[in-house]
């Protein structure tokens, strides 16, 4: 009998057994079925293949109001298919669960309410659930009764579609206007259950609106700010998380509320000591550390002081480690080491670079994006990168092969970290070509992806930064004429001016590296020349005049070149040349970038330097110039003072 039993429970016998016509069979098979796949994936996943779904949402509409048993069992397997399973969601959705739930909650049976609002909350977990349009008045008041009610798991669906749908500020002063904020407020000191949903829905509610921020801290003279730092404190690690969320909320739109060194301490120890929670409490906690501390230097001190980056890497030391958890760390780290040098000079002194080297290995795609993240925090100390003893092959061969990654994302992040190692290192630009770097960057930067273009172009950029001759060679080998003058035309003015910036410091240096702008009948000088003239952008202006300003620098060759370029009459204005309406900008960086090309036109020490400062004068340059000695940016200013002083030694100076 046993066996028998067994037999007759395997997922197809029971996928029979709830298509019976008898409707104590589909009882049963409903129970049978509940066991089976409750904390159980694969035994989900088994039956969902089998298109269980659909034959359990069936018996859900069919049976009837007083069918109470049928409706409570089909509802909680519907709830248990889609509990922690995206697959099981999809399924649940797309055979029409959602409103035979919604129908069922007004049963007259408490029993069968229960069952539908978990059921509901299950759904409402999930980013596929749909969103709840609580605009319309009819929907904003169904939802007002729900979070009314004296049931608790109905309460709690309430909380639930506010969490998962209320996006927009007028959603959320919606909301703030029909009192959900003091309801919510109200089911803070209900259950463990009703308190940790209302959090999640405050966190909701108040997100980057400081006027409902506002509204919330005043709520009952500061109580409902008081009741939220105190669960920070609170023995449910889940609780002590969200409430450090809804705090985060508050302190990223309206600082001024959370001030206080204490309230600001203990948030980011009690994050940390979240880590040590085996659960989802302790995957989210790192990226709760890293929304706290987001851009906020005084937050990185105060973090540097308690010793949490060494905590932090502690955690990472740790083996296993749950995927989702190494990637929060990974993120948290990298936002502590975007800013400070204390911080990324411990970090390094730590010695747990090589755990996050091996994270740009992992098979999730999110580890390895964190990971090149968290490297390109990192690289930004100049001091540790030049000091050559961190960043080697064991670095940068890694992120040379997620150059191909299938993922973007992942890409993209390898682009950013790979531009801080090359920049003006010469072991780690070495190692970089030796290993194929630049084949890879070349042909991302011709991808139709444009931040992938972009961002291979500034990785491109940096490593040309201060490189040598053969270098320099190299990289226009791989990369070519015509694709470098392509780049500079791209339609995306961020990428013609990196392209630019590209140019420029392929011509900064010796006089051969001038030559190769004018290679192939000048391509790249002319496209240069024509950015200067036509783009819109100051940005790209401003990379464009310093190529001419260093082409300037080379031989009596280049400096007519640049001349050419910048006396002729910009197509609009037909008086005026592109290098006086630079002048005359309201751009600090363009007046200097134009200044210095004039410095370099007019070194006493070329041989046409008094011819070439006649035709600057006769342009009405000089005198444009002579108009600037007291310009606000002191840069420009001192520049002016340059050229000023090389033009007392022509003859004609005093014309």
């Amino acid at each position: 009998m046993p066996a028998s039993a067994s037999s007759n429970n395997r997922p197809p016998d029971l996928l029979c057994r709830l298509n019976s016509g008898d409707e104590d069979t589909k009882l049963k098979a409903l129970r049978e079925v509940k066991n089976q796949i409750i904390g159980n994936k694969t035994k989900k996943l088994s039956y969902i293949k089998l298109g269980a779904v659909p034959t359990v949402v069936d018996i859900l509409g069919t049976a009837s109001d007083s069918d109470t048993c049928l409706l409570i069992q089909s509802a909680a397997v519907i709830g248990s298919f889609s509990c922690g399973v995206d697959v099981g969601v999809k399924a649940v959705l797309d055979s029409g669960a959602f409103p035979h739930l919604f129908r069922i909650l007004s049963n007259s049976d408490d029993k069968v309410v229960d069952a539908a609002a978990r059921s509901l909350r299950m759904i409402f977990q999930s980013k596929l659930a749909p969103k709840y349009y609580f605009l319309e008045e009819e929907k904003l008041e169904f939802l007002l009764s729900l979070l009314n009610s004296e049931n608790e798991n109905v309460t709690g669906l309430g909380a639930s579609i506010i969490s998962h749908s209320c996006e927009t500020s007028a959603e959320q002063m919606v909301l703030s206007e029909a009192g959900v904020l003091e309801r919510l407020i109200t089911l803070l000191e209900g259950s463990l259950n009703l308190r940790d949903v209302s959090l999640e829905s405050l966190a909701a509610i108040i997100k980057n609106n400081s006027e409902i921020i506002s509204k919330f801290v005043n709520l009952d003279s500061g109580r409902a700010l008081s009741l939220i730092k105190e669960l920070v404190k609170d023995r449910y690690p889940r609780t002590r998380l969200l409430a450090c969320m809804v705090l985060i909320a508050i302190g990223q739109s309206s600082p001024c509320h959370l001030r206080d060194i204490g309230i600001r301490t203990k948030l980011i120890l009690t994050l940390v000591e979240l880590l040590e929670e085996s659960d989802r409490v302790g995957d989210e906690a790192p990226f709760a550390l890293a929304r706290l501390i987001s851009d906020k230097e005084d937050l990185h001190k105060l973090a540097l002081e308690v010793d949490v980056l060494i905590k932090l890497c502690k955690f990472l030391s740790k083996v296993p480690i749950h995927a989702k958890r190494l990637e929060g760390i990974l993120v948290a780290l990298s936002e502590l080491c975007s800013k400070l040098e204390n911080c990324r000079s411990q970090f390094l002194t730590l010695q747990v670079l090589h755990l996050v080297t091996d994270a740009l290995k992992h098979d999730l795609a999110e580890v390895r994006t964190a990971a090149c993240i968290c490297i390109r925090s990192v690289t930004r100390s100049v001091k540790n990168l030049s000091a050559g003893h961190y960043f080697n092959e064991m670095t940068v061969i890694p992120l040379v092969q997620l150059l191909h990654d299938p993922c973007t994302s992942v890409q993209v992040a390898a682009l950013g970290a790979i531009s801080n190692i090359v920049v003006d290192f010469k072991i780690r630009k070495s190692t970089f070509i030796q290993c194929g770097g630049v084949k890879h960057l070349v042909q991302l930067s011709k991808s139709m992806d444009a931040v992938l273009r972009l961002n291979a172009v500034l990785a491109l950029r940096n490593l040309m930064f201060l490189l040598d001759k053969n270098g320099k060679e190299c990289i226009l080998l791989e990369l070519t004429i015509s694709t470098l003058a392509s780049l500079i035309c791209d339609p995306e003015p961020s990428i013609q001016e990196q392209a630019l910036a590209l140019v420029r410091n392929l011509v900064d240096g010796c006089v051969d590296s001038i030559e190769h702008v004018f290679s192939e009948d000048g391509l790249i000088i002319n496209s240069v020349g024509r950015q200067v003239s036509t783009a819109s952008k100051p940005e790209v202006c401003v990379q464009g005049m310093y190529v001419l300003s260093n082409v300037a620098a080379g031989n009596e060759l280049h400096k007519e070149a640049v001349m050419h370029h910048l006396l002729q009459p910009e197509a609009s204005e037909y008086t005026q040349s592109v290098i006086i309406k630079f002048l005359q900008g309201s751009d600090s960086q363009l007046r200097t970038a134009s200044v210095w090309g004039v410095v370099n036109l007019t070194y006493p020490g070329s041989p046409g330097a008094s011819d070439r400062y006649a035709r600057l004068r006769d342009a009405g340059i000089i005198s444009q110039i002579k108009s600037m000695v007291n310009d606000p940016c002191l840069d420009a200013k001192f520049r002016v003072r340059t050229v000023l002083e090389q033009c007392m030694t022509f003859p004609s100076s005093s014309a």
